[in-house]
């Protein structure tokens, strides 16, 4: 009974796998990748096209050392073998390409965003800066204000204002008297008249 029932239970309960294969897909990746970018170099045309040309001048022209006639069927083996490889290879790298991609996108909408908001405030502060500066006084304001003052004192008087300018004396109006008993009008001043 006690047989039965433990191989019951070794067969309900799974088996850890046998097989450990640990491996780098990381690193496995980066060299698809590095093969990925070979294959898409005119370096890598160059070689295959040396090879094909080898291989064939070989297999018609040596009789004695042709190892795949006319049809080529090993070559066509063989360039379907690196298609078949070399598809999902590059497609590997296209995806991590697309990763990087991604996280680069992610990173310049952060950044993005982050400047918009730096930005905003920015100009919130500007904004609150005009408003504060418009209430102090300015130099062009105080400088308007004192000739408002200097005009102002110049207004109620002038004589103390001028001292810079030198006085002039007033010239008087001489008084003209006609004289009668005089032919033609004639004008003439008295000495008195300049007095009056």
């Amino acid at each position: 009974m006690t047989d039965k029932s433990s191989a019951r239970q070794r067969l309900e309960t799974p088996v850890g796998s046998r097989f450990s294969f640990d491996w780098d897909s990381e690193g496995f990746a980066r060299a698809s990748e590095r093969v990925a970018r070979f294959l898409g170099t005119g370096r890598y045309l160059a070689i295959q096209t040396v090879i094909v040309v080898v291989w064939i001048f070989i297999n018609v022209f040596a009789v004695r050392l042709q190892w795949d006639p006319y049809p080529f069927i090993l070559l066509n083996l063989a360039f379907s073998t690196q298609a078949a490889y070399a598809a999902p290879l590059i497609l590997l790298a296209q995806n991590r390409q697309d990763n990087r991609d991604k996280v680069s996108l992610e990173e310049d909408r952060t950044r993005a965003a982050q400047t918009k908001a730096d930005t905003e405030f920015l100009a919130r502060e500007l904004a609150s800066l005009r408003l504060a500066v418009g209430d102090v006084a300015t130099r062009d304001y105080l400088r308007r204000e004192l000739e408002d003052i200097k005009d102002i004192l110049n207004r109620l008087d002038p004589g103390e204002t001028d001292d810079a300018t030198p006085k002039q004396p007033k010239k008087r109006k001489s008084a003209h008297k006609k004289t009668s008993g005089q032919t033609g009008s004639s004008d003439s001043v008295s000495p008195g008249a300049a007095d009056e």
